[in-house]
């Protein structure tokens, strides 16, 4: 058997950026540091912060009045920011920029009189958070079907902005639509998907042309790593989202001679590692790299980490 290891793959610049803000933090304060919601979806990310001392919460009242307090890569609302000062918290804001590009544009538009069409997923952290910068002026569409059943006090003054982490193609899906039925409607001035998830759909997208399988590493709630197995599956290719080697069943490998390896943004290159070695091992595969893109962006730590580092 073949393994097709797609790259890029694995951790973007969001996640490694929040990802070492923790670890510096938990560094810097005396355990427990807090953080708001998960500081990525990624189950195994979470469990070894959690063994370090960090505490996740979904609710700022079960955070002491002036302990840390991080703020995950997928954003927060303008409410819960005056909470967190209000309990007199002290705040680390790791913010993935592409997000926080998304939250300024919503804040943008809607000072403009404008009504906002986000293209996301009802629930997730980053949607929550951006709904809140302009929650009256917000409407959230999942799928093409939703744009019928918009209703907006001006069709001249409507733009679309959407999360970072969708199918390109599931998000051009519903654009076509808003654009057929608003031909007016704005959007942002660069495409809010983000570069990783974007690069990490294109080589899924190219390499499953060449295999029977593909395995996408990354947690259930990971929306980015949800749409690289669902974009395998769209090209007839059979695909599974696991979280590490104890969720592979050798009963997918019946007849196939390639697979396709990645990972989602927030999956550890040591969980891919795991796998492929399992792999090689069972069924003596040999392992082929294929680049599909060069990556080399990197963000800034938080401000009140920098003097840290």
């Amino acid at each position: 058997m073949k393994i097709l290891l797609a790259s890029p793959r694995g951790f973007c610049a969001g996640v490694n950026m929040a990802i070492q803000s923790l670890e510096l933090a938990i560094q810097a304060y005396e355990p427990p540091v807090y953080v708001y919601h998960e500081i990525v979806h990624n189950r195994y990310v979470v469990n070894r912060f959690r063994e370090q001392g960090a505490v996740f919460v979904d609710d700022l009242n079960d955070v002491p009045v002036g302990a840390a307090l991080l703020f995950s890569a997928h954003g927060v609302s303008p409410e819960i920011r005056q909470l967190a000062k209000s309990r007199d918290l002290t705040t680390i804001d790791a913010t993935c920029p592409l997000v926080t590009k998304v939250h300024l544009e919503a804040i943008k538009f809607a000072r403009q009189g404008y009504t906002i069409v986000l293209i996301g997923h009802e629930g997730h952290d980053e949607v929550i958070g951006t709904m809140g910068e302009a929650p009256e002026a917000i409407r959230l569409v999942e799928v093409p079907d939703d744009v019928d059943r918009l209703e907006v006090a001006d069709e001249n003054k409507l733009a679309y902005l959407t999360q970072t982490t969708l199918s390109v193609d599931d998000a051009n899906r519903i654009i076509a639509r808003l654009r057929k039925r608003f031909p007016k409607i704005e959007g942002p001035p660069k495409d809010d998907i983000c570069y990783a998830t974007q690069n990490r759909q294109e080589a899924v997208s190219l390499l499953s042309n060449e295999a029977q399988l593909v395995l996408v590493l990354g947690s259930q709630n990971s929306s980015n790593s949800q749409r690289l197995a669902e974009l395998a599956r769209e090209r007839g290719v059979a695909a599974h989202l696991i979280d590490g080697p104890e969720d592979i069943e050798w009963s997918w490998f019946e007849g196939v001679e390639t697979v396709v390896v990645t990972a989602g943004a927030s999956a550890p290159e040591t969980v891919v590692e795991q796998c492929v070695e399992m792999l090689v091992d069972r069924f003596e595969a040999t392992v082929e790299s294929r680049t599909i893109r060069e990556e080399d962006v990197s963000f800034p730590l938080p401000k009140a980490l920098r003097v840290l580092q």
